[in-house]
């Protein structure tokens, strides 16, 4: 099974333009309440991932004490502390449960580097958690019970 099964498509994901603010970052993120989202240049294709401990740090870095500050700084300019590695479309199942471990999600895309979407943290658990009750079958018992630790 690949990438493309778990995708939510980029035209549900809250993306910011690397050419925005951090004021408009902060708004974006505060609306739709994530603690990170995909950056993306014009052109579509996936820059990295902006966090909220991201803006935090540049603002401490730059001594920012007003919403006003943050327009004049272009997201371009913040310095961003974790790399999120993105997958192809075409990869494997397999190679999204190692990048979500540490990642809110996995952005994925094209053969261009254009982004589509992203699969979340929730999306691969659910599946492979699925995928192991279906091979080990609980039978009605606790999880505790079904190990023989009674």
């Amino acid at each position: 099974m690949n990438v493309a099964f778990f995708l939510t498509p980029k035209s549900e994901v809250a993306c910011i333009p690397l050419d925005s603010t951090m004021r408009e970052a902060l708004e974006t993120m505060k609306y739709h309440q994530y603690t990170a989202v995909p950056l993306i240049e014009e052109d579509g294709s996936y820059v990295g991932t902006l966090t909220e401990g991201d803006l935090l740090w540049e603002i401490n870095r730059r001594d920012v004490f007003s919403i006003r500050d943050l327009e004049r700084i272009p997201l371009s300019e913040v310095r961003r502390h974790l790399q999120h590695q993105a997958v192809s479309i075409y990869e494997d199942v397999q190679s999204l449960l190692s990048l979500s471990l540490d990642q809110n999600f996995v952005p994925v895309v094209d053969d261009k580097g254009v982004f589509i979407g992203i699969v979340t943290r929730k999306t691969v658990i659910e599946f492979f958690a699925a995928e192991y009750l279906e091979k080990h079958p609980l039978g009605g018992m606790s999880p505790a019970a079904h190990n023989g630790d009674r």
